[in-house]
């Protein structure tokens, strides 16, 4: 494929498609375009009666950009439940050019001053494509992408997707839409001037449930 570089993977994405690599020792990078693509809908947010307790007690400090490669770094280890990653060095290389531009985020799950996990993704107008997560500790990621939402929100986003849809994800509103139907919300995402909002002003939970779906 041509030699990737931060512009063409923006435009990459700014057309529905999105690199990846068969593992993280493979050199080579392929395009993906689903016939099914994953959305979290923002105003579908899935917050249920126990995770809203875990949001409100949790004993993690949350940040954004503060450790961006380290974030990058944990998706790509291995884990015994995630044995193989498709994130390799080039990966890597390029989407730490886009969080030096600013166009790229992570959110970060610390305990005791040490990262225990995160996600990354890029922002594009009002899409945020999320890319992948890391946990090694009890819920730290899903309280990453429970904090990565309420900013979403509050800075106007229109889309977040995640590409495809797994269990994990499915437990918070996650639903695959035909290719056709997610280019369309795409393309209406792009014209929105969304902004990333690395602080959150109040309580995360007040935010997710004024918009979101409860249980």
């Amino acid at each position: 494929m041509t030699a990737l570089t931060p512009d063409l993977l923006l435009r990459a994405y700014a057309v529905g498609i999105f690199p990846m690599a068969d593992s993280a020792d493979d050199d080579e990078i392929f395009w993906v375009d689903p016939d099914r693509r994953g959305i979290i809908p923002l105003q579908g947010f899935h917050l249920s009666r126990r995770f809203r307790r875990t949001l409100r007690s949790t004993p993690f400090e949350i940040r954004c950009d503060t450790a961006f490669t380290e974030v990058i770094r944990g998706c790509a280890s291995p884990t015994a439940d995630r044995p193989k990653t498709w994130i390799n060095d080039e990966i890597m290389a390029l989407y730490t050019a886009l969080f030096e531009r600013g166009e790229a985020h992570s959110v970060e799950t610390w305990y005791e001053g040490e990262l225990v996990g995160g996600l990354y993704g890029v922002s594009l107008n009002g899409a945020f494509f999320g890319e992948s997560m890391f946990s090694l500790a009890t819920d730290a990621s899903k309280i990453a992408l429970a904090h990565l939402v309420a900013r979403l929100i509050l800075g106007g986003y229109a889309l977040l997707d995640t590409q495809f849809v797994t269990d994990h994800l499915r437990q918070f509103g996650a639903m695959e839409i035909p290719r056709g139907e997610y280019r369309h919300r795409l393309a209406r995402a792009l014209q929105i001037p969304a902004r990333f909002q690395p602080d959150l002003p109040g309580n995360v939970v007040s935010v997710l449930q004024s918009s979101t779906q409860t249980s």
